[in-house]
């Protein structure tokens, strides 16, 4: 499952942002990659032993924190720091998997990785290609977002980056673990809360059938959550 998470970053936001992650230490992307992945790889990357990535992925993480709509879809459970990249002069990032399992180096911190997402942080008209691809059963889609709009998609998924032929695709990236392994689970317990939600949003939140709902919304989520 796809999800699109609209406004994760507002223009302020992101011109705060941005500030501080394009003053920072860029470094070849490969410097994170896996033996698969660095045969793909052609990108920048904020590098991760300085002050703005600490402090622009807390401006991440604060924002994602605030984000209804990704916490219901997402439901997380730990979150890797997130990460930031960019793409120009025809750098892409060809089809790979994301690793199963995120260490973060020189630390005992690890997770699985569940879902990956990318935050978009340049105007999508301020460059060319730079499109997000991700197979899936029903085929292949290409994501291309607003500025502060995040997709979030399953880490399994074959995925790439199409090539970056005018400007600068400049983005936040992440994995996460969620508090629901499965994805199937984790779809049905998200389209049951957005259901709730709507049906609240009619009826209030004192309305018997929104009650009973938010109690499956919870019974279910009690029956499937690994915490």
């Amino acid at each position: 499952m796809m999800i699109e998470i609209p406004g994760v970053l507002d223009a302020a936001g992101i011109a705060r942002l941005r500030t501080v992650i394009d003053a920072g230490d860029w470094v070849d992307g490969n410097a994170t990659s896996g033996p698969q992945a660095a045969l793909a790889k052609r990108n920048d990357q904020l590098a991760e032993d300085g002050p703005a990535h600490r402090d622009g992925g807390a401006m991440v993480l604060d924002a994602l924190g605030r984000s209804p709509l990704f916490l219901a879809a997402a439901l997380p459970a730990r979150i890797f720091p997130p990460l930031f990249n960019r793409y120009a002069g025809g750098q892409g990032f060809g089809t790979h998997v994301d690793n199963a399992i995120r260490m973060k180096r020189g630390t005992d911190f690890r997770i699985r990785s569940d879902l990956s997402a990318t935050l978009f942080l340049a105007d999508p008209d301020s460059y060319d290609g730079g499109a997000l691809v991700v197979e899936g059963t029903f085929g292949a889609q290409a994501v291309k977002l607003p500025a502060g709009h995040m997709i979030l998609y399953p880490a399994s998924s074959l995925h790439h980056v199409e090539p970056v032929t005018r400007g600068v695709r400049v983005a936040s990236f992440l994995w996460l673990q969620s508090m629901v392994r499965d994805g199937e689970a984790r779809r049905h317990l998200f389209e049951l809360d957005q259901a709730v939600q709507t049906l609240a949003g009619e009826r209030g939140q004192g309305d018997r059938t929104v009650i009973q709902l938010t109690g499956l919304y919870h019974n279910l989520l009690r029956r499937w959550a690994d915490v």
